[in-house]
């Protein structure tokens, strides 16, 4: 609220004004959210030309709930606002905690695959699929488009579901447009590669 002292302060008697429930995280919200989202990726969605139902998974599911959720704001005492100090912190312990695990998973055997027969051909065929896309994609949306960079690098980073590229993005741009770019652009990608490659393995069984 802005404006002078006086009327702030009548607002404040109608609406209330309290700082520290302002800042105070709520923690429970956040649990129900992820249960909801748990829920709603391990149900099966039955398509008619596939053998088998596909799901959107652990990572669609509490995407989709946290979407809906966002935009219902409060269900009874349930509060689904998440402080920005606490929304920052659970941000990064995530980035963290994903390039940990990626880590973990694969750096056991990354060297033996790596130099193994056909590792180079592997890198070399992921660096250009990688690669290619994005500079094309890049090249067009600011030749043609004119999207600003920043705006542009969280397109990219939310083509490729890459949170990493977001934090470098946003820390080189000083900006939050690569944030509501990869928003934007993250829902929609994240279900499609979900659903894409269950669909993709499913038609090259039958």
């Amino acid at each position: 609220m802005v404006g002078p002292k006086e009327g702030v302060a009548k607002v404040a008697e109608l609406v209330g004004n309290k700082a520290d429930a302002l800042n105070h995280p709520h923690v429970l919200p956040v649990f129900v959210g992820i249960m909801l989202g748990v829920l709603l990726g391990s149900l099966p969605i039955a398509l008619p030309w596939m053998p088998a139902p596909v799901r959107i998974g652990l990572a669609g599911g509490p995407l989709l709930v946290a979407l809906c959720l966002s935009q219902i704001g409060r269900v009874g005492p349930l509060i689904w606002y998440l402080t920005p100090g606490a929304n920052l912190v659970l941000r990064e312990i995530g980035i963290v905690l994903f390039l940990a695990c990626v880590g973990l998973n694969s750096g056991g055997h990354f060297l033996e695959m790596l130099f193994s027969e056909s590792g180079l051909s592997w890198l070399g065929a992921g660096a250009l699929l990688t690669l290619v896309p994005l500079v094309l994609v890049g090249f067009l949306a600011r030749a043609f488009l004119k999207i600003d960079y920043p705006t542009l690098c969280g397109v990219l980073a939310g083509s490729m579901t890459d949170p990493p590229a977001l934090a470098f993005a946003s820390s080189i741009t000083k900006s939050d447009r690569p944030l509501l770019a990869y928003a934007a652009v993250y829902p929609l990608v994240m279900i499609l590669r979900v659903f894409l490659v269950q669909i993709l393995v499913l038609t090259l069984l039958i």
